[in-house]
């Protein structure tokens, strides 16, 4: 079946949500009394993992997975918050500097164009809130070039599920088979969207593999070459 459509990942994949997060970090850690070494790094961003699993559960809601990231921190520096509301004005001290911090990566605005040269059509496929989402995309110039925009909050369903690939593809109007998704979570963006029938491509921007995955790419300026192999 001929490609028709691209399906983009959102953090990783056209926003530098790593860099962002460091950015913050950097900035916000030392305000809070925390000094911003590697492992402290490391430990939010294990807690971040950890919690937003849960988040996509269901076990928590998601003003509770930012909760217990700052907790987390909080328990490793010795200190433990007073009460939610003191967690939550502490998340915000974060989420100033990450919001601050937004910015695509430069081979974004190039592949865009090429594919839209190529005839195909993108939309974007999230496993973020609606709200934060499109914001992000619209602060970093994106909203209105990457076509519709589909998060999970609003498809009721989460990757790593084969069905919210199924579901975006569904309220698309395109069918699986013409569709490739593209991201940088080899667990999340291409395992379950075959799974679902769909074509995929691993954006591997740090090289970390899994190495044996035939259709991988360092960069999205590779991306239009490989479309059509991607099986």
């Amino acid at each position: 079946m001929t490609v028709q459509g691209v399906l983009l990942d959102l953090d990783g994949t056209l926003l530098d949500h790593e860099g962002a997060v460091t950015a913050a970090l950097l900035r916000w850690l030392p305000t809070i009394g925390v000094e911003p070494t590697a492992p402290v790094r490391a430990l939010w961003a294990a807690a971040q993992e950890r919690h937003l699993v849960d988040w996509r559960a269901g076990r928590i809601t998601f003003q509770q997975q930012r909760r217990r990231r700052v907790s987390d921190l909080l328990a490793a520096a010795g200190r433990v918050a007073a009460d939610d509301a003191e967690l939550d004005t502490l998340f915000s001290g974060f989420l100033e500097g990450y919001e601050q911090s937004w910015a695509p990566y430069t081979d974004v605005v190039p592949a865009l164009e090429e594919l839209r040269r190529a005839g195909l059509r993108t939309a974007v496929l999230t496993n973020g809130i609606e709200a934060q989402q499109t914001d992000k995309l619209a602060r970093i110039g994106l909203l209105d070039r990457v076509g519709p925009v589909f998060t999970a909050e609003t498809l009721g369903l989460f990757k790593p599920d084969p069905a919210v690939f199924a579901e975006a593809c569904r309220r698309w109007g395109l069918p699986p088979g013409a569709v490739v998704s593209v991201g940088d979570r080899h667990d999340l963006d291409v395992l379950p969207a075959r799974a679902a029938g769909l074509r995929a491509v691993h954006l591997d921007r740090d090289g970390a593999g899994p190495h044996d995955e035939p259709h991988r790419v360092a960069s999205l300026a590779e991306l239009p070459g490989c479309l059509h192999a991607a099986a």
